[in-house]
């Protein structure tokens, strides 16, 4: 039994040293889409203001006309505005924050396009940097000790039927 425990705590180990990897891809893909919300945003700003208008006037604008193609396209641009501050909130809170608080981060406030961008294209690495090692031995001892210590609340469970039964035979 100790050998499967601790080849699957060597198992435990590679998989729990993916999640800084997972969160610095995610970090990659996040920066990458704040700088095609930038560039959208930045040339609606030079179109509006080649017209004489804010983002905010523009928007309001488009918001406002009667045609829905073109109230749909200020609603989107609205959006865009708002996705990129949040994206950019986001990405210096992860900045600032340590290495496994990133990961903390990304699982509770990240977001879920990219996320799920990141799942779909995720590929594992070999974890060289502390946060990996560190993550790599907290999942060994996780699952190696919990299958240590599981099976030996189940053999001592084992083990009390039988000696019951071999007291009571004496």
């Amino acid at each position: 039994m100790r050998i499967v425990a601790f080849g699957l705590g060597l198992l435990g180990g590679v998989t729990a040293s993916q999640g800084p990897e997972f969160a610095q891809q995610y970090r990659q893909r996040l920066g990458g889409a704040i700088d095609e919300l930038r560039q959208v945003i930045q040339r609606f700003d030079t179109d509006a203001q080649a017209s004489g208008e804010t983002r905010e006037s523009a928007i309001a604008r488009l918001r406002s006309n009667t045609d829905s193609f073109v109230s749909r396209q200020g609603a989107a641009m609205q959006a865009n505005a708002e996705r990129l501050g949040r994206l950019e909130t986001h990405r210096d809170t992860m900045v600032q924050a340590g290495s496994f608080a990133r990961v903390a981060l990304m699982v509770r406030d990240g977001d879920r396009d990219v996320m799920e961008a990141v799942y779909r294209d995720f590929e594992p690495a070999l974890p060289v940097t502390e946060e990996g090692f560190l993550s790599a031995a907290i999942g060994f001892v996780a699952v190696w000790g919990g299958l240590l210590l599981l099976t030996s609340f189940i053999r001592s469970l084992w083990r009390r039927p039988h000696s019951r039964r071999a007291a009571a035979q004496a």
